[in-house]
């Protein structure tokens, strides 16, 4: 399950989405929607209501004059049950 969730997300849009009882999590991206909600309901011990997913690709940059290319990233946005929570700030 560990391996499922890699790391929060902690951005303004991320943080916004809280008050709506969701969690932005980093996931695989290989990760399905089934395996996300069992990793998250194992882990943290809440009900998930829904899981959505989207693939960030990764931008073309130069480093030292030469072109590179970060990492693909995919997020999990977890929509919690009503009266559920959880804390990212804090370690698991």
């Amino acid at each position: 399950m560990y391996d499922i969730i890699r790391a929060p997300v902690i951005t303004e849009k991320a943080t916004l989405a809280a008050g709506h009882n969701q969690v932005v999590f980093k996931v695989p991206l290989d990760a399905t929607k089934p395996e996300i909600r069992s990793a998250v309901e194992g882990v943290f011990g809440v009900k998930v209501t829904a899981v959505n997913t989207l693939i960030a690709k990764g931008k073309t940059k130069r480093f030292r004059g030469l072109p590179g290319k970060r990492s693909d990233v995919k997020k999990a946005v977890v929509t919690l049950a009503e009266g559920q929570q959880i804390d990212v700030t804090t370690g698991v």
